[in-house]
Formats: C-alpha cells, sequence, structure tokens
C-alpha cells in the first residue's frame, strides 16, 4: 500500500461563491494556513490549497467547468450534505471556542466521546459542514 511521505494521500476539494473570502474566514477560525492561491481572471479563485497540520484542502470560487458541474453549494440543496470533512485538533475545546467566535454555526456542540477524544461540528459561512476532533485514529 502506498505511503504518503509528505502529507495525506486524501484532499477534499470545495467550491466557495466568495473563495478569497472563504480562505481569510478558514485561516482565521479553523487555523489553516495558505500553502498556494493562484487567482482566475475573473477576480475569483482558480485553485487554492490550504493546510493544516499534514492536511490539505484544496479549493476553488464556484464556476461551471466540467469539474464545477459534479457540484452543487449546500444552500442549493437546503443545506444537506453528502461529505463531511473531518480535522484532527490537538486543543478541541479551544478550537471550538475560536470557531465560533468567527461565527461557524455550531450544529453538534463540543462533547467528550465515550470512545476517547471530544468533538464537534460545525458550518462556515457558506454553508459546508465541518467536524472536528481530538480523537486520531492513527494514534
Amino acid at each position: 500500500m502506498p505511503h504518503a511521505t509528505h502529507g495525506s494521500t486524501l484532499i477534499p476539494c470545495l467550491r466557495y461563491r466568495d473563495a478569497h473570502a472563504m480562505i481569510d474566514w478558514l485561516c482565521r477560525a479553523f487555523g489553516f494556513a495558505k500553502h498556494a492561491v493562484h487567482d482566475d481572471d475573473t477576480g475569483g479563485v482558480a485553485h487554492a490549497q490550504l493546510v493544516h497540520g499534514h492536511g490539505m484542502l484544496m479549493l476553488g470560487s464556484v464556476r461551471d467547468d466540467a469539474f464545477g458541474r459534479h457540484m452543487v453549494q449546500p444552500d442549493a440543496i437546503g443545506g444537506r450534505h453528502t461529505q463531511c470533512t473531518y480535522v484532527v485538533v490537538d486543543d478541541c475545546k479551544a478550537h471550538h471556542d475560536r470557531a465560533r467566535a468567527a461565527g461557524a454555526v455550531i450544529v453538534d456542540d463540543y462533547e467528550e466521546k465515550d470512545y476517547g477524544g471530544a468533538g464537534y461540528s460545525c458550518l462556515d459561512p457558506e454553508g459546508h459542514l465541518w467536524s472536528f476532533g481530538s480523537y486520531d485514529p492513527w494514534r
């Protein structure tokens, strides 16, 4: 089985209507860091890479292209989701408080889990579902 030497081999990809604003928000609220941001010729984001620990998130602006036609924004389907990104964080309570202070909508409040660790779930300003927890299945 292949082994990642520099990071995760699974990288979630999202589209945002205001990708520039969401990049700043994801960094401020969730602790991501910009790895690369490439603008398109219309003032949007052609492609961006944000990192969190050994993980990465790729994102871009919503647009009508081959890849974009496979995706839909949560508000266009009643706020429903077919996937959720889980991010391992060291101090889940502090992360929860930081995200809430930045305006994340908490949908599953912070809770200590029976199986170990703690976690919570929230929506970002464009309605994408995120789950954060201190449970690390690799440990």
